[in-house]
């Protein structure tokens, strides 16, 4: 595993992390303890330091197997969760915004991954109006101060490239930028991911197998069908179409003998701006895969920069 500083936080993390959205349930699978155990144990056995929940993936139930997983030995990990939303069924969540619901949903976090502190703490994926309040920044630099939160963070809403937010991390207090970044879709590139070079900013790319398609396990014509799986209320068309792209990719871009997941993951890590990939991960044999990333010593044309 190899490790970069998270922007100007001080914390070295692995450039390949754990997300675990699909452990709240809403990606195909419902999962028990001892899978969680198994695949957090394997992670750090690969070197992996890095995991990143929400309160919102199941009602703080991917927060919860993280907790009863990670007690034991909570100083080898860096915790990243979210705040913003009440999960109440599978894709079906509401906003909540205030500094006293914010605040709270601080303590149950807290109280679900079994620690006292969380090292990022990140507003997710809301809009400008909710951004924009004075008070909720206000509440949350308390929470830094009072030892709950070690750094916050900004994680972009992937329905738009939210320029607005980033620009203004620094003058909020917030470190690190979370987004949507994977070959097929670059749209950060463009503004967002310069904007956090400017600052100083950690960058954690999600999403960055681009939802499975960039493992290769899925040909033109694959369909999403189970009600509990995210990608079943995905818009068909684009589905197919960058599933049609994934083959182009894999033809011309991919070097023979590389498998795509790994090399997709590391295409992300060339990017000069990205600290950190976040894929999910199902199967020991996926974080195993994931991991193998960080021994990929490629060079991108258009953003060329070594591992280190």
């Amino acid at each position: 595993m190899k490790y970069r500083r998270l922007g100007n936080t001080g914390l070295r993390v692995s450039v390949v992390g754990v997300g675990t959205w699909q452990f709240g349930g809403e990606w195909g699978k419902r999962f028990t303890q001892q899978e969680v155990d198994r695949l957090l144990v394997r992670a750090k056995e690969l070197g992996i330091n890095l995991i990143d929940t929400a309160e919102c993936y199941g009602d703080h139930v991917s927060e919860s197997l993280i907790g009863q997983s990670l007690e034991k030995e909570r100083g080898d990990w860096i915790i990243a969760t979210k705040f913003g939303h009440k999960f109440h069924s599978n894709f079906e969540r509401t906003d909540h915004w205030s500094p006293q619901e914010v605040v709270q949903q601080l303590d149950a976090s807290l109280k679900a991954l079994r620690t006292d502190y969380v090292d990022l703490y990140q507003f997710h994926s809301g809009g400008d109006e909710a951004f924009d309040q004075e008070d909720l920044w206000d509440a949350l630099g308390k929470q830094v101060e009072a030892g709950k939160v070690r750094h916050l963070g900004i994680s972009i809403s992937s329905k738009h490239e939210n320029l607005h937010q980033t620009e203004q991390a620094t003058a909020v207090g917030a470190s690190v930028i979370q987004v949507v970044y994977n070959r097929l879709d670059r749209r950060p590139e463009r503004r967002m991911l310069p904007s956090c070079r400017d600052q100083d900013l950690g960058v954690l790319a999600r999403v960055p197998l681009a939802s499975g398609f960039l493992t290769g396990k899925y040909q033109p014509g694959a369909a999403f069908t189970n009600p509990d799986d995210v990608r079943s209320l995905h818009d068909k068309d684009e589905v197919q179409k960058n599933l049609k792209l994934v083959q182009e990719i894999l033809q011309t871009e991919v070097p023979d003998g590389v498998a795509i997941a790994p090399w997709a993951l590391a295409w992300c890590l060339q990017h000069p701006a990205v600290t950190c990939v976040i894929p999910g991960c199902k199967t020991l044999e996926q974080v195993e895969t994931n991991a193998s990333a960080a021994d990929l010593d490629m060079v991108r044309d258009d953003h060329p920069q070594a591992l280190s």
